[in-house]
């Protein structure tokens, strides 16, 4: 029984994959989209490797944590095929929204950037990396509701809405 519950989870796992596989030429064009009209509109930014390195954090040219960045920052490592992940991205543009320019929160998509992930050791999705403009990151795995995520942003992010 237990042999043939691995086996169906296996293959599970196997055809969600080749279906994320299919999709892949679509995501990176809605991302491209999301990116340029959320920039252009203060919202939630799709980070590759570069612009990581541009507005977070050089780990390439600094071995000390130095944050690039002039308004705090939350990052969300996630996968498409994660399901917190995929609850988790609503709420985090509503946060986005209401806290306007107050933060700014970005999105690493792990599959596609798997160097960063490999770097910062994310070993769970999604996890939320806090950033404050002084101090060091901090971070949380698995999804968080809304409230939680507020008070976070207050302690840790030091903002108020």
């Amino acid at each position: 029984m237990r042999k043939m519950f691995l086996l169906i989870a296996f293959a599970g796992l196997f055809i969600s994959s080749v279906s994320c596989a299919n999709t892949e030429g679509k995501s990176s064009e809605n991302e491209a989209k999301a990116t340029a009209s959320s920039s252009e509109k203060g919202g939630v930014v799709y980070l590759t490797k570069d612009t990581f390195k541009e507005k977070v954090f050089n780990y390439e040219a600094n071995k000390e944590w130095t944050f690039e960045g002039k308004v705090p920052v939350i990052v969300d490592f996630y996968a498409d095929w994660c399901g917190p992940c995929r609850q988790l991205s609503p709420v985090l543009a509503e946060l986005q929204k209401e806290y306007g320019g107050k933060i700014q929160i970005y999105k690493v998509n792990t599959d596609k950037e798997k160097e960063l992930a490999q770097t910062f050791g994310i070993r769970s999705l999604p996890t939320i990396v806090f950033i404050p403009m002084e101090g060091d990151p901090q971070a949380a795995m698995g999804f968080r509701p809304k409230t939680d995520l507020e008070t976070m942003i207050k302690e840790i992010l030091k903002v108020e809405k």
